[in-house]
This record gives C-alpha cells, structure tokens and sequence, in this order.
C-alpha cells in the first residue's frame, strides 16, 4: 500500500504539477503586487480613487453594495491585461521567432527553355514544342 502511494508521489505528473502550482502561485503574487502598487495608483493618478468600494445603490429599504463587484472586477480585467500583455504575447513571440519552417518539397517540373511550359523534372524532351531538355535544371 505505502509503495503504491510513493510511486503515485514520485511519478512525474505529480511532481510536474506541484513545480507548476508553486510557480503559479508565485508568479500570482507577483501579478498582484504589479497590480496594486503599479497600476491602481495610475488608476488614482487619472480617476481620483484606485477602487469604487463607495458605491452603492439602495431599493426600498435594501442596499446593494455593488463597489467591491466593480473593484474586483476591474482588479481581475487588469491582472487579465497584465498577463496577457507582459507574459502571452512575448512567450508567444518568442515562440514563433524559434520555429522554423519547413523545408520546401523539391520541385516536381521545371520549365522549358525554348517555350517556357512547365514539363516533368525528369523529361529529356518538351511535349509541348518537341525540343530537346538537358538535366534536372532547365
């Protein structure tokens, strides 16, 4: 039973996903601190206040605090552009700068040299004007 359970542990996917949850939580960290002493004191510097925890809206006797929706919603847009523009789009970047692209496939016709119609790589003579073709490279 416990060797069972150590090679659970010790399989790949398993020690994969712990690097990549402790990563993700550091990297979240991260993206949060960027966030909140970067981007909400610009949201500050343009609006006058970085969160709209002040707003609210009452029906009848019911008052619907809907400041602290707005400020997470517009924190969780932000951490959104932040991802995308400063990790998505450079890794993506990078990634196409790093793949190559295939070789092209060798030519199966080459063209005639006295009518310039395309015949068979391997012709020794045009079907089209009946005049003789050298080689592979016309």
């Amino acid at each position: 039973m416990l060797s069972g359970f150590k090679q659970f542990i010790l399989r790949g996917n398993v020690v994969d996903l712990a690097v990549g949850v402790v990563i993700g939580v550091s990297f979240g960290t991260v993206v949060t601190a960027l966030v909140k002493d970067l981007i909400n004191p610009l949201i500050a510097l343009v609006a006058g206040k970085p969160d709209f925890t002040g707003i609210s809206f009452t029906i009848g006797s019911t008052v619907f605090p809907i400041g602290d929706f707005i400020t997470a919603l517009v924190s969780f847009i932000l951490v959104a552009a932040t991802v995308y523009f400063f990790v998505v789009t450079p890794i993506n970047a990078l990634i196409a700068r790093t793949r190559k692209d295939p070789a092209p496939a060798d030519p199966t016709t080459k063209k005639c040299p006295e009518c310039l119609s395309e015949i068979p790589i391997d012709a020794r003579r045009c079907a089209q004007c009946a005049q003789p073709v050298m080689g592979k490279a016309a």
